[in-house]
């Protein structure tokens, strides 16, 4: 994983190779054993924004996991031109390694316009200031986690609101579960659209998943749960700076067939929504022999 905020932005700095071909670097010294799914889906939304006219801008995508990265070498990004039309463009992202396709994504944009306005309002929450920095929880559970997680996730500051389990009386069936939680870049990002809609589409696959096991007692890191990312999908409703203040406003309405699905509003600090998120993953219980 990335050590740093400057390595992320390195990673999002694509190899062109062909026209609408590029080459995706890895992070050194990575400890995984696959690649992290956003790192992959930020970097086919990167190569997606290099083919895309100046004054289109993402506003959704939506992605599908199909096979675990291999860390130890580069990614092909292959973008696809699908439509350019007056006032949407479309591209199509396959990923490769080894001769076979591993993430696919399609990308919409659109011209800016004027229209129809409305928001959800954002939930009264602690300040990130106000909110437990992830890395105080980690170091709980010793040295060597907590040296971990900054090996791993030092790029980023995230900050834990909180979920509506009780501890009073933990059974109590949690319909939907919540769980909320601050993030924003470790450091300044480069003044770009695209560079800030990659990061966010880079962390949006940290925590989601987790979600849909909190009815369930347990956590994506437990050794009897065996977790993947399925799909993904952004919607971006308005710009997104990455090196901002975040609220990750998660949810899971459903969870069924050894899959999780979960939701979440993301809203800047200034209470504006500027996105959502959804992702259906694999949350399947490892049998005892």
């Amino acid at each position: 994983m990335p050590e740093s905020l400057s390595e992320i932005v390195d990673l999002l700095d694509l190899e062109p190779l062909e026209i609408g071909l590029y080459r995706g670097k890895q992070p050194e010294n990575s400890s995984l054993v696959r690649v992290f799914g956003g790192q992959v889906a930020a970097q086919a939304v990167m190569a997606a924004q290099l083919t895309a006219p100046e004054d289109r801008h993402i506003h959704s995508l939506h992605a599908y996991f199909l096979l675990g990265g291999d860390p130890s070498i580069p990614i092909i990004y292959d973008v696809e031109n699908v439509r350019d039309g007056g006032s949407f463009t479309t591209r199509r992202v396959a990923a490769r390694q080894h001769g076979e396709n591993i993430f696919y994504m399609t990308v919409s944009f659109q011209r800016e316009e004027d229209g129809f306005d409305h928001q959800d309002r954002m939930p009264e929450v602690p300040s990130p200031e106000d909110s437990t920095p992830l890395i105080d929880i980690i170091a709980e559970r010793g040295s060597d986690f907590s040296l971990a997680w900054k090996r791993d996730w030092d790029a980023f500051d995230l900050r834990y609101v909180g979920d509506n389990r009780t501890p009073d009386d933990p059974s109590r069936e949690l319909v939907p579960a919540v769980q909320r939680l601050w993030f924003r870049a470790n450091g300044t990002l480069p003044d770009s659209r695209i560079v800030h809609n990659a990061a966010f589409t880079y962390i949006s696959d940290f925590s989601l998943l987790g979600v849909s096991l909190l009815p369930h007692g347990t956590f994506i890191g437990d050794p009897k749960v065996m977790p993947a990312s399925l799909d993904h999908v952004i919607w971006f409703h308005r710009p997104v700076r990455a090196d901002e203040w975040l609220l990750y406003d998660q949810t899971s309405p459903s969870a069924s067939g050894a899959r999780g699905l979960s939701t979440a509003r993301v809203f800047a600090q200034d209470g504006t929504l500027v996105a959502t998120v959804a992702q259906e993953g694999l949350i399947r219980q490892r049998r005892s022999r």
